[in-house]
């Protein structure tokens, strides 16, 4: 067997040698082909498969076959492979054959659409599928070369597979409705084909989304009350450990140092005079400067001479500076080490507690502020830097070193000796032996970016060092290279610390040297011989990247490489590597040292160098799956989600060390299960600097007897042998769905996608932030200038597959930024916190985004299940048992009459006002400049419109009936037209006339409310008609389609002969129409009697007489606004001071000024005036007051409104004009609908207008339910004014029409003689809205005819009284029927998710929200660049979900101005979407959330 062994493998030897077409095969490679081939065959070690981990000789791991290649091509390998921190060649395996499980599915994963500005050079057409696919096979593909689908990935994440979250749970009970959705508006949704640009891939979307998804994770809290909410169970099936309680382990005796000195400044002492010219420090540059080299001598002469100055030359004799014990920071770059250690061993002379910080190089570097911070809270006012580190310094225009935001008022010392006074022969400092006062503070950054002072006492460091000597086996004399950070961890104990107690010799390489040449290490070593060198696996990632077989190597005199970072499971790989190539230059095997450390531990572990053995390392291969809940297990054979760990030595000399569990009481872990590192020994941190009770928690964790342990920060568990393995950090888990994840192997998954072209190496971060009461996965990485959008999209798509693969969750946003964006650290890395914090508060300015929130959120709360209807009458019982009123309320009675109230139409009243008071000034006009631009008396106003009825009859040759539209700009000539086609007997319509600017878009408009109407004439002026002849206006519509038109502009001179007089007070006096929010054009038939009565409602309610002034700032083309700007005044008498909404864009203070001007008392305004004048004039208002504005005189400013109130703009309005005079308690909101156009209005008398506050959540179930201000989910609602006069109002359920309890919510229904007749349409369709305006109750009074406004609202009695001495009911209004959104079974207002979302941004003006196909789709507005839109993208994402428990399914971010917006100021949001899904907004930015 043997003998046939032997000819196989030569026979293949052979054979490879003769194949080779590019030489001879070497010597390694024959080695290598030997052993790979004898593998097989070779006896394995029998043993028990279930043991948990292996020894095994620390071999090189060879690459594996699929990538083979010459050994000198792998050292060679791109330095844009991946960060070799997370390096594994193992690892990518996993990442490629967990990719390659998708490889035969389509994609799914929709590429955001942007506008060609942010693209550059890449086409439009890359990011939005052709318009005559909807979810097409070619529309989701990234490119088939790569072989890669993501639509397995997104089918197994929102489905059926285990290894990723689920959906949310809007989606998770059943697929039936959102497919049963997802089929109805496939084809059509109103007018808009599913085919265009937009909506097919929001059509793709749900496609993706429709399918069954997985069960999702148990909700830990529901929506509702209490009473509601389910305990949760434990899920069985999770992997518990199983092991014993596990022991603290004790390291061996610390076996005290023959001769060692007491402290470490006796020893720099007893060097300094026993051996001063012995190199302690040499100092190399990356200019090529000469290696300075600090002897022991020099050493001990310029601490002495620091200490000195320090004590004596700082302040006067009688007011020292510095006294003992102070602290001073050290502020030294990392290319002077020397400087420093001066510095430190100064300090440690002179008694002063140093506190070794970076060198801040601008006035906002990251983390800056923090550490300013500990600097205060540490007492430090003098800073010790070094010359060349002062100039560097950012000056203030006198020269002095710049305040840093957060820090201190400091002194800034130098430490050069030129600058140092020589000490006296006489004086010397006081060496005492190592006791407990404080040595140095070492600083740490948390999770959380707060930085925070470790203090080491002198005991604890001489023990360290002395512990470190033993364990290490230092001897004096040694050559040391050191690559780390020499100020603080791993650096600082070995470099300056460990180094003087020994007598080393150290050789410091700066960073900016390892960035010229990462090979200058390596050549230290061989130029000095050195026994030790001190790096990080980047250092030798680096060292093979740039290494090319220099013949001169020879690592032979090393017995240490000691790796500072190897306690991160990613460096095992690195180790292995550099192992692989340089073991052929003297490297030997059991040099390398992995170790761990912490700030507040020091030491924890470090593997020991042992001469000549043959003891292998311990390593370890995990499963991941099992390791995110914390449970140790062997691999299984699922080789996709493994970690391999390498341990890390044993406990340190005089230590002890045990794992504690990671939540709740300390209680050491069983000895499965992961936990945190803890070390009892006197060598570690003794508290957090003026933090006492962090402290108590961190350093004095009572655990065994009287042993007092330090948490070390550290996650890991002890292995056989008492040896420790490391599998990541407190600081960098991530706790989503109940199991934990380690960032650093989020990192190393990410990384291992290749190809790596996209991104730069070392510049990815992974954090989580809190979304929704969990913790949600960020990956942010710095994108490459060449890689096209495409391309980077593809790579995300591919990291959140394996990602998904690899550690079975789901990242909630991927951002790709562009290149040196991120805030980095002194040694260029990313600094996390500052970058977490720059996502949070939408900074980042990414040029790429990926939402997943459907895959990520699985603890939504569980939708509103529909309940049987409660029958009507059951309800009315059960409201009079619980001692409810019913919903009703009413104004006061219409009894008295008045002089003009005997005519019943408003014609026969402006005659009888001519008659009577014939130069009384009905309305005054106001230009933009502020002036009076013209005025009507009542005779004037009588005779025009008698000269309008003679144009009518005449030219128009009109017939009693005859529908006239109105086109007129806000004015007199539109009021006089009016009142001309009454007199001439024909029925008004008002239209707004087409903007010169967007023709195109309203000419349409005016032209379909001519045809709707029926209108056979169209009176406007000579402009307008100009304007609706020319060529602009016959591209939109042609003009010959139009009525005769007649132009007002030039009267016949002689008067009607005989004016009309209708026969019928219910006979049709004009026709209103209007623009819904929802995009409903309807026209609404107001008679003369409802005309009549709604006009002396209001004039009661408003006390209006003739010697009243109201200033009407409203659009007069529907609703109240056309009440009070055509119809009051004739009917009232007061004089209407008339301003048009228009001339505010010009002249924004244009309707205050004339209040206050005319000393009005009561006025009218919408809320887009109300909104102008707070967004225009806020920083005006002290200019305003000096010009004389005073709006002391103001009874009543009353919107009008059709809406909900708006709380937050009426109350910035009157903040904002409280210093002119206006009174908050004079600002109120009319309520009105197309039914009856004014029910509410708040009047002159009667209590002020009340607010109340309610739960949000309630809401989305039809329920009020009264709050607290401030309470959480609470929303202001304002009083929409008192009942009008005349007005019945009552409370019914809109489906069942039965009437409701007093604070329920219901459907506000009116009965009242103002209550328009109908609606008015050209196609017959009365019958479909006839319960409209013919409604009746299913029970109780079910006579009464009642109008539905489409509102809901509720009503409540108060405790205040009305004129009439009975308590005051109030009514609120909540929202449009028609605008309510069902998602997830639950009842939304688009006007409260968009509040959420405009507070969410700064950069966000304006937002409206829709939805299609059960999609939320967000437009919002940008004010800002460009660049900034996909910063809103996560925020509105984030807000929705935390206000709302929804899932924005798109986010489009527009332009300002983009969304339209109604005369009135109200949202049209229907006319949005329609825009949107017919690709016509021109967008920004478009993200499609997976």
């Amino acid at each position: 067997i043997a003998n046939l062994i032997f000819m196989t493998v030569l026979n293949s030897l052979f054979k490879d040698v003769k194949s080779s077409s590019r030489g001879d095969i070497t010597q390694k490679g024959y080695e290598k082909k030997r052993s790979k081939l004898l593998q097989a065959y070779l006896p394995h070690t029998p043993g028990n498969t279930h043991t948990l981990f292996y020894q095994a000789r620390r071999i090189p791991v060879t690459p594996s076959s699929s990538s083979s290649s010459s050994s000198r091509y792998q050292r060679r390998r791109s330095t844009g492979t991946r960060d070799e921190r997370y390096r594994s060649d193992v690892h990518s395996e996993a990442v490629q054959a967990a990719l390659e499980r998708h490889s035969e599915r389509k994609m799914a994963v929709l590429l955001p659409s942007k506008r060609q500005s942010l693209i550059g050079q890449t086409s439009m057409d890359t990011y939005t599928p052709p318009d005559s696919s909807s979810g097409s096979d070619a529309e989701g593909s990234l490119g088939r070369a790569g072989g890669v689908s993501v639509d397995s990935w997104i089918s197994r994440a929102l489905h059926g597979s285990p290894s990723t979250s689920s959906s949310s749970s809007s989606h998770s009970n059943s697929s039936a409705n959102a497919a049963r959705l997802a089929e109805t508006n496939m084809h059509s949704y109103g007018s808009v084909p599913v085919s265009s640009r937009v909506s097919a891939k929001i059509q793709q979307l749900v496609n993706t989304l429709k399918r069954p998804k997985r069960r999702p994770l148990r909700e830990f809290f529901v929506e509702d009350f209490e009473e509601l909410l389910e305990v949760q169970q434990p899920d069985p099936s999770l992997p518990r450990p199983e092991g014993a309680e596990s022991t603290p382990i004790q390291g061996e005796e610390l076996n005290r140092l023959k001769n060692c000195p007491a402290s470490l400044e006796a020893a720099l002492l007893r060097w300094g005079a026993i051996a001063p010219k012995a190199p302690c420090l040499t100092t190399t540059h990356s200019n090529a400067k000469q290696p300075y080299t600090l002897t022991y001598g020099k050493l001990w002469s310029k601490s002495l001479k620091l200490a000195y100055n320090l004590l004596h030359k700082l302040g006067s004799k009688q007011e020292p500076i510095i006294h003992p014990g102070d602290r001073v920071a050290l502020v030294y770059p990392n290319n002077d080490p020397a400087a420093f250690m001066v510095a430190f061993y100064g300090c440690l002379l002179a008694e002063v507690v140093p506190v070794p910080i970076e060198v801040p190089l601008t006035k906002k570097d990251a983390g800056s502020q923090q550490i300013g911070f500990l600097l205060g809270s540490c007492g430090v006012g003098v800073a010790l830097t070094s010359d060349a580190c002062h100039k560097g310094l950012p000056k203030s225009a006198s020269g002095d070193v710049m305040q840093f935001k957060g820090w201190p008022k400091l002194l800034w010392v130098l430490t050069d000796s030129k600058h140092l006074s020589k000490p006296p022969r006489e004086w010397f400092p006081l060496i005492k032996d190592a006791n407990n006062d404080t040595a140095y503070i070492e600083y740490k950054t948390c999770k959380d970016g707060s930085v925070l002072g470790i203090t080491v006492t002198r005991m604890a460091m001489l023990t360290h060092c002395q512990t470190l000597t033993h364990t290490c086996g230092y001897s004096e004399a040694e050559t040391m290279v050191n690559v780390l950070d020499f100020k603080k961890g791993i650096g600082l104990w070995h470099s300056v610390q460990m180094s003087v107690l020994n007598m080393l010799h150290v050789v410091s390489v700066p960073y900016a040297l390892m960035k010229v040449n990462p090979l200058s290490w390596i050549q230290k070593v061989c130029q000095y011989k050195a026994k030790v060198a001190c790096v990080k696996s980047r250092d030798l990632h680096w060292a093979l990247i740039a290494y090319k077989d220099q013949s001169d190597t020879n690592m032979s005199s090393l017995r240490m490489l000691l790796v500072a970072d190897g306690s991160n499971p990613w460096s095992i790989s690195s180790c292995d590597a550099f192992l692989n190539v340089f073991q052929s230059m003297g490297l030997r095997s059991e040099v390398i040292c992995p170790c761990a450390g912490s700030p507040e531990a020091l030491t924890v572990a470090v593997r020991r160098p042992q001469e000549g053995s043959s003891k292998p390392g311990g390593r370890g291969v995990l499963s991941m799956t099992n390791l995110s809940h914390g449970v140790i297990r062997v691999d299984n054979g699922e080789k996709l989600s493994v970690l391999t760990l390498q341990d890390v030595g044993t406990a340190m000399p005089g230590a002890m060390v045990c794992v504690v569990k990671l939540e709740g009481v300390p209680q050491l872990c069983k000895t499965d299960e992961i936990g945190e590192i803890c070390v009892s020994s006197v060598a570690t941190g003794t508290s957090y600097y003026g933090l006492t009770g962090m402290s108590k928690n961190t350093f004095e964790v009572g655990l065994v007897s009287d042993c007092v342990f330090v948490r070390s920060g550290l996650l890991g568990f002890v292995g056989p042998g008492g040896m420790i393995f490391i599998s990541g950090t407190l600081e960098g888990l991530m706790q989503v769905g109940g199991r934990k994840h380690n960032a650093d192997d989020i990192i190393a998954t990410a990384l291992a996608v290749e190809p790596m072209k996209f991104i730069y190496r070392g510049r990815t971060v992974v954090f989580s932030v809190n979304v929704l009461y969990d913790e949600r996965i960020v990956l942010v990485a710095e994108q490459r200038p060449d890689s096209t959008e495409e391309e980077s999209n593809q790579w995300m798509s591919r990291v959140l597959q394996a990602i998904d693969g690899i550690h079975q969750v789901g990242v909630y946003c991927l951002a790709l930024v562009p290149a040196n964006t991120l805030p980095k650290t002194p040694l260029g890395g990313i600094h996390l916190s500052e970058t977490k914090q720059l996502f949070l508060e939408g900074a980042l300015h990414p040029c790429s985004i990926l939402m997943c929130p459907h895959s990520c959120i699985t603890n939504l709360p569980k939708p509103r299940q529909k309940q049987p209807e409660v029958g009507p009458a059951s309800v009315m019982v059960g409201n009079l048992v619980a001692g409810k009123r019913m919903a009703q309320a009413s104004g006061r009675d219409l009894s008295h009459m008045e002089d003009n109230e005997q005519f019943l139409f408003l014609s026969e009243v402006l005659q009888w006002r001519a008659q009577t008071t014939p130069d009384h000034i009905l309305y005054t006009l106001i230009n933009s400049r502020g002036a009076i631009g013209s005025s009507l008396t009542c005779l004037q106003l009588h005779k025009r419109a008698e000269k309008i009825a003679t144009l009518l009859y005449e030219r128009g040759q009109l017939r009693d009936g005859d529908h006239v539209a109105l086109v007129y700009p806000p004015g007199l000539d539109l009021i006089a037209a009016f009142y001309g086609c009454l007199y001439a007997g024909c029925i008004p319509i008002t239209v707004r006339p087409p903007h010169p600017q967007n023709i195109s878009t309203t000419l349409p408009t005016v032209k379909m409310i001519l045809e709707v109407s029926r209108s056979v004439c169209v009176m406007t002026t000579q402009a307008i008609s100009k304007l609706l002849k020319s060529r602009d206006a016959s591209v939109a519509v042609d003009f010959k389609s139009w009525p005769p038109i007649l132009e007002t502009d030039d009267l016949p001179k002689r008067r009607c002969p005989l004016l009309y007089k209708p026969c019928d007070p219910d006979s049709l006096a004009y026709l209103d129409f209007s623009v819904s929010t929802t995009g409903m054009l309807a026209g609404v038939k107001m008679s003369h009697n409802a005309t009549s009565a709604l006009c002396r409602s209001v004039k009661l309610q408003c006390e209006l007489y003739p010697s009243r002034e109201v200033a009407v700032c409203l659009d007069p083309y529907c609703g109240l606004g056309f009440v009070l700007w055509c119809l009051c005044s004739v009917y009232a008498g007061q004089q209407s001071v008339l301003i048009s909404p228009m001339d505010l864009e010009v002249n924004p203070a244009l309707w205050l000024q004339s209040v206050s001007q005319f000393k009005v008392r009561d006025t009218f305004c919408s809320y887009s005036v109300m909104e102008l004048c707070t967004r225009s004039l806020s920083s005006l208002t002290d200019s305003l007051k000096a010009r004389g504005m005073d709006l002391t005189r103001v009874r009543s400013c009353v919107v009008v409104a059709e809406e909900r109130p708006r709380v937050a703009l009426t109350q910035s309005f009157c903040k904002l004009f409280k210093d002119v005079g206006l009174h908050p308690r004079a600002v109120s909101t009319a309520f009105g609908c197309r039914v009856n156009l004014a029910v509410c209005l708040q009047g002159t008398s009667g209590p002020d207008p009340t607010t109340v506050y309610v739960d949000m959540r309630a809401l989305r179930h039809d329920r009020v339910r009264l709050v607290e201000r401030g309470s959480p989910h609470s929303l202001a609602l304002m009083e929409s004014g008192k009942i009008l006069p005349g007005v019945r109002i009552i409370i019914a359920n809109p489906e069942t029409k039965g009437p409701i309890g007093d604070s329920h919510l219901g459907e506000i229904w009116v009965h009242s003689p103002q209550n328009a007749s109908g609606y008015f349409t050209v196609f017959g369709e009365e019958n479909v809205r006839s319960d409209h305006f013919g409604a009746r109750l299913s029970f109780g009074d079910t006579q009464t005819v009642w109008a539905r406004t489409g509102y809901l609202g509720f009503l409540r009695r108060t405790d205040l009284t009305d004129a009439s001495g009975e308590r005051h009911d109030a009514l609120y209004v909540v929202g449009a029927l028609d605008e309510v959104m069902e998602l997830r079974g639950m009842k939304y207002h688009p006007i409260d998710i968009e509040t959420s979302i405009i507070r969410a941004h700064r950069n966000i003006t304006e937002c409206a929200v829709f939805t299609w196909t059960n999609l939320l789709v967000v437009v919002v507005e940008l004010d800002g660049s460009e660049q900034e839109a996909l910063d809103l993208v996560p925020m509105v994402t984030n807000v929705v979900l935390e206000e709302h428990y929804l899932i924005v399914g798109v986010v489009v971010v527009v332009d300002s101005g983009v969304i339209p917006i109604n005369s009135r100021g109200e949202k049209q949001r229907m006319h949005l979407r329609d825009g949107f899904l017919a690709d016509q907004l021109d967008p920004i930015y478009v993200a499609y959330n997976m």
